[in-house]
């Protein structure tokens, strides 16, 4: 078995009609295997379906036990789409009145297509069309997209709908994602000819005569437009031939085989013409004119300009309800790193960052000034190409660079912790979940642009709101913070003043030596928190990496207590900020975190969450921090758009949400051998820091 369509069988099997359920669509519309609570056991004659360990575990979330032989009563048959084996299965369904169920791909797959040796490709779906009514690439009979699409839920989704085809616009996602955003597009304003692969299932027999066709009626019907033919990405990839090729071409047309993804092809076409790929309902999204010579579960609806009508779908749904049944209801999405269930804007950050982060990483890396011990977490986190080489001389071939010692290799991306990192610190050699990568700056680098600033300054995507609002919340409730340190309750006695946090920094980081103002010492901190405030009750937390021993900072504890009323080490950061009313702070990102739970910020230097008009800012700050952002959009840049996020369990790239589902869960995180005893020696070779540290 294989992803995607496949020819028809041969058998006359298939002539047969196999019972299908008559259910309502709100009983079609999600898990259809439970039936009374308990697994339905669904029986298979395809070997792929045991052989694929996500597609075993897909069916088995949505409540379908896969079983071989003979169907007994109550059981249903289970087929791949109309794959060359398909035959047997609704051969044995019509020959024992089992129900018959077909599975297929959702239009929301994978990076790369299933045919793809590599690993990558090999890790199959992120959801399935578990369809008990019929099958969505076949007219004959209203498959379950189809029965959706009319219903009463799809109308009520609408809205919905519009929000979900913006989301997945923006996020530049289709069924396959290996795209280049740098790959050229032709000019706008082409006439675009989308080619299929041959034998594929949907074109039901129809070979390169229609596609020649189609190919003629483009020209006649748009005479001086240029064409662009499409050749598809299984073809682009050597996986299956196509039925045009550029031979076919008059002088001035254009085969385009690039990486583009299908929003920036559809986007810059006058027309599309297309049999039925997917590709032409990505256009009909666009709002592209859609030409169809087959007969797709999105023709016949009055959407499309069709060859071949169907009179039964006409004017019975809109283009947002067709998208709410194809996307939102229709499909059983599933989570691979939480190995569950979830809904299409789960399925979509999944890929998302499984996009982001194959396009980076899909021509390798060469890494500079990454230690030993972060050397096995950088490989891991970028492996999702042709892998990371690390090299102790600077070269113009290096690609990353630890962000500390980037000034030798200008040309490479900087990379260095995110702000939702771990549970415990890089001090420590507890190794990141989160990584940025800056092909500009460094976000603690005041003195030039990063690649967070133009983030914080741009428009939110659609949903970019909604999402930082619920991520905000969440991290709230969890009191999650960078690091994450165990510690107690702090105890302050409120007398009446306002209290003040003052977090401790290391002085030698280089935020510190890069974003400072006038004060760059913690002592220098506290003098200046206690002479601005002398009537407030001034809480002092030193840094736990100073606190250790292991990087420098300490301030005395006498000229402490001369300036802060309350010394608190030991308390955990979430509920120390928490338990006071405001934060000053040079650059700590503390100061941050402060402002995730609404609580006022005065900054003495150039924090990257600093000049944009949350905090009260008595530092040096950037004139070209010009714009005014509200916490959601610092949230959405900071947290969303500029890490990339590593899964330690899955082994998988993964979005803001499921990293902070590990840091607030109770299960351990795996840690790289070795780095035990290494943690422990570096206290005694406190002195040497230069050891261990990026």
């Amino acid at each position: 078995m294989c992803s995607g369509k496949r020819r028809w069988g041969r058998s006359p099997a298939r002539r047969a009609a196999p019972t299908r359920w008559k259910t309502s669509p709100a009983e079609l519309s999600g898990s259809a295997g439970t039936a009374g609570g308990s697994p339905r056991r669904l029986v298979v004659l395809n070997g792929g379906f045991l052989t694929r360990p996500r597609l075993r575990r897909i069916l088995a979330l949505a409540g379908w036990r896969l079983a071989v032989g003979l169907p007994r009563p109550g059981d249903a048959v289970g087929i791949w789409g109309a794959s060359p084996t398909a035959w047997r299965g609704r051969a044995l369904a019509a020959r024992t009145g089992a129900p018959l169920v077909t599975v297929e791909d959702a239009f929301l797959r994978s990076v790369l297509p299933g045919r793809d040796p590599s690993a990558l490709g090999r890790r199959g779906p992120v959801g399935l069309l578990i369809d008990p009514a019929g099958l969505h690439f076949d007219p004959d009979a209203p498959s379950l997209i189809e029965t959706l699409a009319t219903s009463p839920q799809a109308a009520a989704r609408a809205a919905e709908g519009e929000a979900a085809i913006a989301r997945l616009r923006a996020a530049d996602l289709s069924k396959y994602n290996a795209h280049r955003a740098s790959a050229p597009a032709p000019p706008a304003g082409y006439v675009l000819v989308v080619d299929q692969t041959r034998g594929d299932a949907s074109l039901r027999g129809q070979g390169r005569a229609l596609f020649l066709a189609m190919l003629a009626a483009a020209r006649a019907e748009n005479p001086g437009a240029r064409i662009v033919l499409r050749s598809h990405p299984e073809t682009i990839a050597g996986h299956r031939a196509g039925h045009l090729t550029p031979a076919d071409l008059r002088p001035g047309e254009l085969f385009c085989d690039a990486p583009l993804s299908p929003w920036r092809l559809a986007g810059g076409a006058q027309a599309v013409y297309a049999v039925s790929s997917q590709l032409g309902y990505e256009a009909l999204l666009c709002g592209c004119r859609v030409r169809l010579f087959g007969q797709p579960f999105y023709a016949g609806w009055g959407l499309t300009e069709d060859e071949r009508p169907l009179p039964r779908r006409l004017g019975r749904t809109t283009m947002p309800a067709l998208f709410a049944a194809s996307h939102l209801m229709a499909p059983v999405w599933y989570d691979p790193c939480l190995d569950r269930l979830t809904d299409f804007e789960g399925a979509l950050r999944q890929i998302e960052a499984e996009a982001r982060a194959h396009a980076e990483d899909r021509d390798g890396h060469l890494a500079y000034g990454m230690r030993l011990w972060k050397r096995p977490a950088i490989a891991r986190i970028f492996a999702n190409g042709a892998g990371v080489r690390f090299t102790g001389r600077p070269s113009d071939r290096v690609t990353l660079a630890w962000a500390g010692r980037a000034a030798a290799v200008p040309k490479a991306a900087r990379v260095e912790d995110g702000f939702l990192r771990s549970r415990g610190l890089g001090a420590e050699l507890v190794p990141p979940l989160s990584l940025v990568v800056d092909d500009l700056g460094i976000y603690y680098d005041p003195g030039r642009e990063s690649r967070l600033e133009r983030l914080i300054a741009a428009p939110l995507p659609p949903g970019g709101r909604e999402r930082a609002a619920a991520l905000i919340a969440r991290l709230n409730a969890a009191a999650l913070t960078k690091y994450n340190l165990p510690g107690g309750k702090p105890a302050i006695m409120r007398d009446g003043r306002r209290v003040i946090l003052v977090p401790g920094q290391v002085e030698d980081d280089a935020s510190i030596r890069l974003g400072a103002g006038i004060e760059r010492t913690n002592l220098a901190l506290l003098g200046r928190v206690r002479a601005e405030n002398p009537d407030a009750l001034i809480v002092w937390r030193p840094h736990p990496d100073v606190r250790a021993g292991l990087r420098p900072g300490a301030v005395d504890s006498g000229a402490a207590a001369a300036l802060a009323d309350l010394t608190l080490a030991d308390a955990e950061a979430a509920a120390l900020i928490e338990a006071v009313d405001e934060v000053w702070t040079i650059t700590s990102t503390m100061g941050f975190e402060a402002l995730l739970r609404g609580k006022p910020v005065t900054t003495l230097g150039a924090p990257f969450y600093a000049g944009w008009g949350l905090t009260r800012d008595l530092g040096p700050i950037p004139a070209r921090r010009q714009a005014r952002v509200d916490l959601q959009t610092l949230v959405h840049a900071a947290l969303i758009a500029y890490p990339r996020y590593h899964d330690p369990l899955s082994g998988l790239p993964c979005p803001a949400e499921t990293v902070l589902e590990r840091l607030s869960g109770q299960a351990a995180l795996p840690a790289p051998r070795g780095l035990g005893w290494l943690a422990k020696a570096q206290g005694t070779l406190a002195g040497h820091s230069w050891l261990w540290r990026g």
